[in-house]
């Protein structure tokens, strides 16, 4: 959780570095967290999306913060994150070049 917490803290640092652990833990965090808020929306709002909207447009930027940190720490430029507007392919190599140890 203290992965999760300092990345939302760090949402507006482009600058660094970020470990795999680091960007990995705040990715599963986020995961559980979604869930949670997806299930509530269901509860709450019959289906409708309105948390789980409010809940990702909130963490657009820490998400694409501690990315860039991620990709930075291997090496690569930020922009490497637009490789996963390619379909399919795109994510594959993203999600690799996301799980490379560090430099």
């Amino acid at each position: 959780m203290n992965y999760y917490l300092e990345a939302l803290r760090n949402w507006k640092n482009f600058d660094g570095k970020a470990s795999r652990r680091e960007y990995w833990m705040f990715v599963l965090v986020n995961i559980g967290i979604t869930f949670a808020i997806s299930s509530l929306d269901s509860l709450l709002f019959s289906g409708s999306r309105t948390l789980s909207g409010l809940y990702s447009l909130i963490l657009l930027v820490p998400g694409i913060s501690i990315a860039t940190r991620r990709l930075h720490d291997i090496g690569k430029s930020g922009w490497w994150q637009l490789v996963g507007l390619i379909p399919v392919v795109g994510w594959i190599w993203l999600i690799i070049l996301l799980a490379k140890d560090s430099e």
